[in-house]
């Protein structure tokens, strides 16, 4: 067995802990691990470590918590641990190029997409909402551009027509995990060859915000259900019901019924068994079938629950969503 690596590991939530813990559990060694500063949280505000912090904790690990890395104290103290490799995941701090020289075997990044698609802030939501088929972890040589090195190391997961945020989020973590520590496997044995990145099928991943998680039910069914999916659990699609917000969190493309007339898009149309059926698209001649909501005030429920509470704020015929202005 060829000689563990030191490593310094820096990452701050979930997505990162998934791979500190698959690194704690292999032969490598952790030096430090580094995370963002304790943010305030929950109701109360109150101070609270990153889930990377919490983990780090547990097993004893020195942890350091820096505004920035761009401070000569901070690379001087990063380069005292005298480690082989840096290992970046969700990290949310910028990495100088004084801090990807320090390493001997430079820094790694554990990104949640197949490279060159999604390099970005939100890889996992967007495949997603363009409906991609696929997804997965790419292990990066960093380098001073965005999510631009050479690969390492690539692990495909399939896309269904059911998958959400949430649940990719879930499945890339472990993926990342396992892949992160087979490439340090490598790297310790023989080295591992690098590929460099396509120029062709580059695309960017925006950071999510509220903002855009209104539905435009003017907008293609597909479209929408994708967006429905990709936002479960955050920032989750949403669409006025009167005064309130009616929350969605699973839906699909569905056949419009031959004996139903072509109405305005966001109407309620006669629901099925199981689902809500919402009438979009510019001539709201298309359906989203949407299986899971959420009414304000209660819990996430399949729409089957919410139809046999027999809510009057979902009946036949209402209109959902905000009047929007035709162009002219």
């Amino acid at each position: 067995m060829s000689p563990p690596l030191r490593v310094i590991f820096a990452g701050t939530p979930d997505f990162a802990a998934a791979s500190l813990a698959a690194m704690l559990a292999s032969q490598h060694r952790i030096v430090a691990v580094y995370t963002q500063p304790d943010r305030p949280a929950g109701r109360g505000r109150k101070l609270t470590a990153s889930p990377v912090k919490s983990l780090a904790l547990e097993h004893d690990l020195p942890v350091l918590q820096p505004a920035t890395l761009k401070s000569a104290d901070v690379q001087a103290e990063l380069a005292a641990h005298q480690a082989d490799i840096m290992v970046v995941v969700a990290y949310g701090l910028i990495l100088p190029q004084a801090v990807l020289d320090i390493p001997r075997l430079g820094c790694l990044n554990v990104h949640a997409s197949l490279l060159p698609r999604w390099r970005g802030a939100a890889p996992i939501q967007r495949a997603i909402e363009a409906g991609d088929s696929e997804s997965g972890v790419t292990i990066m040589q960093m380098d001073a551009g965005l999510d631009t090195g050479d690969m390492l190391l690539t692990r495909r997961t399939p896309i269904t027509a059911t998958t959400t945020g949430g649940e990719l989020h879930d499945t890339l973590a472990q993926v990342g995990g396992e892949a992160i520590v087979k490439a340090l496997d490598a790297l310790a044995a023989k080295g591992l060859a690098a590929t460099p990145q396509p120029q062709e099928g580059v695309s960017y991943a925006a950071k999510l915000s509220k903002a855009e998680a209104e539905l435009d039910f003017t907008r293609p069914a597909d479209e929408l259900a994708a967006k429905v999916r990709a936002f479960n659990p955050w920032p989750v699609a949403w669409c006025a019901c009167g005064d309130e917000r009616l929350r969605l969190l699973m839906a699909e493309a569905a056949d419009r019924r031959e004996d139903e007339a072509t109405t305005a898009p966001g109407t309620l149309l006669s629901p099925d068994a199981d689902a809500l059926r919402i009438a979009c698209g510019t001539q709201g001649d298309e359906v989203l079938r949407v299986t899971r909501a959420q009414l304000p005030g209660g819990k996430p429920l399949a729409a089957r629950d919410l139809l046999n509470a027999g809510s009057e704020r979902l009946c036949p015929g209402q209109v959902l969503g905000h009047a929007r202005e035709e162009s002219v």
